[in-house]
């Protein structure tokens, strides 16, 4: 008998749903979520998609969102993949394809595990929710922030959400992600005057006059962390100036530099600190900053203790709490004073040539997503 899990997952897999384009995929899900009570509505911004699905209790209660996304990055190189990668092939006891892991496996697991929690339990209290978007793997500028902005205009409440990233990393469920770092890129240009490398009276070079303010950039404690999140890091990722030749003192200097920071800072702190030390080198300059997601940390409660008692349940394990990693759409619904965790399969083929994931865990995380809708709604 085929595996409800894995033929969602199949069907999602086989549409090339490139960032941001959802090739179908979303429709999938919609008709099986309609075909089971969820009002649909269909909120999409520029190019890219977006639903919000909810079916209402008998009574009043909280609302569970589970949420995520269709889109997936490019293949790479086919021909270095086991199989095409849209076409997916189960061997050797896991499934292949580009999403299988990052997330349309999940994606799969959370509509089977809804469709049977209504079937045992279709008089179940507060809303079961879905917030699906195409864009989360490329600019993320209009797909879960645009929908949480209208459902926040709308007054919406969701007290839980589940985001089906892949937060394990040695087995399913052995890791859940319960908040992440803050991202905040600086853009800087410090500006000098070009000239001729024998003449240097005449000019002023921008890379020597920004050294100090860079060494101390690079050697300032900004936190030491917390329980949940390690200290603040600060990485330079591009540097840039001169014009080629040896002979040229270049006219200005571009460093472009990432805070990954904890709850124990803002970003108004971080800039203010900054922009202090470049006026304390007396550096002529522009700084542009770019907020990409701001720290956020769901503490042990009702959310976190569901989702560990339901891993501990179908894996035998308890969950470690981590908020490593990169950002994740996360970062927007709990702007809505939302609990977020992610839960999701093992990440250890995510981006990469021959992705795929163990089709067992699929069937025990969607397994998993539904003891976490029964101890939230039943």
């Amino acid at each position: 008998m085929a595996c409800p899990v894995l033929t969602l997952a199949e069907q999602l897999i086989s549409r090339p749903s490139l960032s941001p384009n959802d090739e179908g995929c979303q429709q999938i899900m919609i008709e099986r979520l309609e075909a089971i009570g969820f009002h649909v509505e269909q909120m999409n911004f520029g190019d890219t998609q977006n639903f919000w699905a909810c079916r209402k209790g008998r009574s009043e209660g909280p609302t569970l969102a589970f949420a995520g996304h269709t889109d997936v990055v490019p293949a790479g190189d086919e021909s270095q993949w086991r199989q095409p990668p849209f076409s997916p092939t189960i061997e050797n006891g896991f499934l292949y394809g580009r999403g299988a892991a990052d997330m349309k496996g999940s994606l799969a697991a959370m509509v089977v595990a809804a469709e049977r929690f209504v079937a045992a339990n279709p008089h179940h209290t507060g809303r079961l929710a879905f917030l699906i978007t195409s864009d989360e793997e490329a600019s993320a500028v209009n797909g879960t922030v645009k929908v949480v902005e209208a459902l926040a205009a709308r007054q919406e409440k969701i007290e839980y959400c589940l985001v089906g990233e892949p937060s394990s990393t040695e087995r399913v469920g052995d890791v859940v992600k319960n908040g992440r770092r803050g991202s905040l890129t600086a853009n800087l240009t410090v500006f000098g005057t070009q000239g001729h490398v024998a003449y240097p009276h005449l000019a002023d070079n921008p890379v020597h006059r920004s050294a100090a303010f860079i060494q101390e950039l690079v050697g300032v404690e900004w936190d030491r962390g917390n329980e949940f999140f390690p200290a603040t890091s600060m990485q330079i990722a591009n540097i840039k100036a001169g014009t080629g030749s040896n002979n040229v003192i270049p006219g200005d200097l571009f460093v472009q530099f990432n805070f990954r920071y904890s709850t124990e800072l803002t970003h108004e702190q971080i800039v203010a600190k900054v922009q202090a030390m470049l006026e304390r080198h007396q550096l002529r300059y522009r700084i542009d900053w770019n907020l990409s997601g701001k720290p956020f940390l769901t503490p042990r409660g009702k959310l976190v203790d569901a989702v560990s008692t339901a891993v501990e349940y179908y894996a035998g394990i308890r969950p470690e709490l981590l908020t490593n990693g990169g950002t994740s759409d996360g970062r927007f619904i709990a702007q809505l004073g939302t609990q977020v965790v992610e839960l999701g399969p093992v990440n250890a083929t995510i981006h990469k040539v021959n992705e795929c994931v163990n089709a067992a865990d699929l069937q025990l995380l969607s397994r998993m997503y539904q003891k976490i809708m029964e101890q939230l709604l039943a």
